[in-house]
């Protein structure tokens, strides 16, 4: 057996020429500050229940990239890996799923389930907040734990046959060798700014969509009330005055009583920019221009289209290029000749662009037919040329 490690390390050049790697210092996942004054602490459960549940900007923003790369127009030459790629999983869609862990946690995994055979016949995007990396002696990545309701299942790198038994995926992170860094964390400041604000507006609302005024008590002898007056005199403003359900009650006041408004100060007003301006941090980390998200005073781009276009452009293809070729290297032992991404021609949003392309290939006289259907992604004609440019 030995004999057989020594031959197989020569051919994949030997473990001993890696350097070795080591966990960062801090997890996406894991509290990212001590306790006390200062910044709140991040962790993985909270902020998907506050950043994703709670909070309609991120959750869009996750939702318009995750569905658009999971609904894209497929490209691939190979039926069974088309048919493996797209089939549902416990009811998920895979490649949407992976970019929304992609996005959330920073990290993606991906099960090869296999027949008797050894052949894949399913792909399951597993949970990254369950799975641990497990690391052997030079840091390297051996297995994954995969922790379910205190049940921990191992899944290894590689069968004892040599096949592949899980593909990971993540984002860069510039601190940690093993995970990648998600969206959601570089957007958690700006998501508790917009809860906050949400709160204080909604605050406002119950309290007549206005700060609460003043009851003022003039008497003509310069008196006070008693403690058991001004007592009673709060237990009925909030009773018989509060809430939106009171709003607009008209106030009968006695014994020298006056009611005193008060007016939005600049400070009450600041919320609504500070609440537009944590609206547009949080789509600026999940990279989706504010415009696509109805969010007033962005006059970024020219019109809809073209942040569609740049939608397109600088977040979608670049996410969903990053999850097929994981995908493709990962399953490259039962399918080495096999293309898979997205097929350019077919997506809406790129159609000017390429009908632009298009219109400077047929100009140029200077290429030849097989030239031109080579820059445009065409397959070779079968038969020879008759008419050469």
């Amino acid at each position: 057996m030995a004999l057989l490690d020594t031959l197989l390390s020569a051919f994949k050049g030997g473990e001993h020429t890696r350097v070795p790697l080591a966990p960062g210092m801090m997890q996406g996942w894991h509290p990212a500050f001590a306790g006390g004054p200062g910044p709140r602490s991040y962790d993985y459960a909270r902020a998907i229940g506050e950043g994703f549940l709670a909070n309609p900007i991120a959750q869009r923003s996750v939702r318009i990239v995750a569905e658009a790369v999971g609904q894209a127009p497929l490209a691939c030459n190979d039926p069974r890996l088309a048919a493996l790629v797209t089939a549902t999983s416990a009811g998920q869609s895979l490649i949407e799923t992976l970019a929304a862990h992609l996005l959330l946690h920073g990290n993606g995994y991906v099960q090869i389930l296999k027949d008797a055979s050894g052949t894949p016949v399913e792909l399951f995007a597993l949970r990254p907040e369950r799975v641990k990396v497990v690391t052997g002696p030079d840091g390297w990545p051996c297995g994954y734990d995969y922790t379910v309701n205190n049940r921990t299942s191992r899944i290894a790198v590689e069968d004892e046959d040599g096949w592949p038994g899980i593909i990971a995926i993540r984002a860069m992170h510039p601190l940690d060798d093993h995970c990648g860094a998600g969206a959601l964390e570089a957007a958690w400041q700006a998501v508790l700014i917009h809860n906050a604000a949400t709160h204080w507006n909604r605050a406002l609302l119950e309290n007549a969509a206005r700060p609460s005024g003043a009851l003022v008590y003039e008497p003509g002898d310069g008196a006070s009330l008693a403690h058991e007056q001004f007592e009673r005199l709060k237990r009925e403003l909030d009773i018989a005055f509060s809430g939106a359900a009171n709003a607009g009650r008209p106030m009968l006041l006695d014994g020298g009583l006056k009611w005193q408004s008060m007016a939005l100060t600049p400070t009450d007003m600041d919320f609504a920019t500070l609440k537009s301006a944590a609206a547009r941090d949080i789509a600026l980390a999940f990279g989706v221009p504010p415009m696509l998200l109805g969010l007033p005073g962005d006059n970024t781009y020219a019109n809809y289209r073209e942040a569609n276009r740049a939608l397109w452009r600088l977040t979608l293809l670049p996410l969903a290029e990053k999850l097929f070729a994981a995908l493709r290297e990962g399953l490259t032992p039962w399918f080495p000749d096999a293309d898979l991404g997205i097929d350019l021609d077919r997506v809406t949003a790129l159609s000017e662009d390429r009908e632009r392309l298009w219109s400077q290939v047929s100009d140029a006289d200077f290429l030849t037919r097989a030239e031109k259907r080579q820059m445009l992604g065409l397959n070779p004609e079968t038969q020879p040329e008759e008419n050469a440019a």
